[in-house]
């Protein structure tokens, strides 16, 4: 058995750079493989490139959604054409561990596959995602706030602390954030605190005294 990564492709677009596959496949530290090659047994790391298509992005959502559930173990990169915040959140509850630009250069999106074989935490072009803001996800300006601070990594009654509110208020914000974002896990949480530009939390920084 190789010790390379396996690479599986899917969803390749006709007009996808010609040199993809020549990159892909001239790294000796990856390799193609076919799903029936990672069902037979495949041993080393493995991540799949799924190519998404702007008009159907439920198609791509729901490839994703049937690897993670056939192949657990299995990164799955996502590449897109155009992006929205909304359509990020929905690739990552789906299940995929990165997001890049299908314009990315080929060197970068095997960077990027390396990156997710070794282990990397959620990897997002972000440079690529089209911005929204808080309020058409529908968050008041006191859920940014706590999701700025969930977002950081503090638990709810470090943010009530911080925010001068009682634990049950944030707790309150947190099932919002969750209902309106339609995800709870961190990663996702910091990834929507950055497309929606949200300032990192300052050390010792503590947020607006008045309670809502």
């Amino acid at each position: 058995m190789s010790d390379a990564v396996g690479v599986l492709i899917l969803d390749e677009p006709q007009d996808l750079c010609p040199t993809f596959r020549a990159t892909l496949e001239h790294l000796p530290a990856l390799q193609t493989v076919t799903e029936a090659d990672l069902a037979a047994g495949w041993t080393g790391p493995a991540v799949a490139v799924v190519f998404l298509d702007e008009g159907r992005l439920g198609d791509g959502l729901a490839r994703i959604v049937s690897l993670r559930d056939r192949l657990p173990a299995l990164r799955i990169l996502a590449a897109f054409q155009a992006l929205t915040s909304q359509d990020l959140k929905a690739l990552l509850t789906a299940g995929a561990d990165a997001v890049m630009a299908r314009s990315a250069a080929p060197r970068e999106i095997c960077t990027a596959v390396l990156a997710l074989a070794e282990g990397a935490a959620c990897l997002v072009a972000e440079t690529e995602v089209q911005p929204e803001s808080g309020e058409a996800l529908g968050l008041t300006p006191r859920e940014a706030e706590v999701l700025r601070f969930l977002s950081a990594g503090f638990s709810n009654k470090e943010v009530a602390r911080r925010l001068a509110l009682s634990v049950r208020t944030v707790e309150t914000h947190r099932l919002n954030l969750r209902r309106k974002t339609q995800t709870g896990r961190l990663k996702d949480l910091v990834t929507l605190a950055r497309q929606l530009g949200l300032a990192p939390v300052v050390e010792g920084e503590r947020g607006r005294s008045s309670r809502h």
